[in-house]
């Protein structure tokens, strides 16, 4: 083996050794971008999104307007009739009529969803398992 052929496959073998790094270089750059590009909205600041300001802002304006009752006066309702914890609380609209959705948690663990009207105060439905128990 001459001298010519050797350097000829080291040649050859260093080229391919930098094709393979420059390939693998950019192929990790484009997948790095790519990852980032990806998971940037998951590293910003979370905000309530516009819907959650403009249910927040519509509750307000209903208050100020004598609409609906404070959300504390309906809490304390709810806490006296169906003791256990308060887990989520919604102002919706259903069949016209403003109501506040709650969700609890009896005692036991069991999940109780309470409707009451807005304007009013009054208990318009209660449901869950072992309900009995919990009034």
């Amino acid at each position: 083996m001459g001298p010519e052929l050797i350097l000829n496959r080291v040649f050859i073998l260093r080229s391919a050794c930098i094709f393979l790094y420059m390939t693998m270089r950019y192929a990790s750059l484009s997948l790095l971008f790519l990852s980032c590009l990806l998971l940037a909205p998951a590293a910003m600041p979370v905000a309530a999104d516009d819907g959650d300001l403009a249910d927040h802002d519509r509750a307000r304006a209903a208050l100020r307007r004598g609409e609906v009752m404070p959300l504390r006066d309906i809490i304390a309702k709810a806490e006296e009739a169906f003791p256990g914890r308060l887990l989520e609380v919604e102002l919706d609209e259903e069949d016209g009529r403003i109501v506040y959705e709650m969700e609890m948690l009896s005692p036991d663990g069991r999940l109780i969803k309470l409707v009451y009207d807005a304007r009013t105060g009054t208990l318009l439905s209660a449901k869950g398992a072992g309900l009995e128990k919990s009034r």
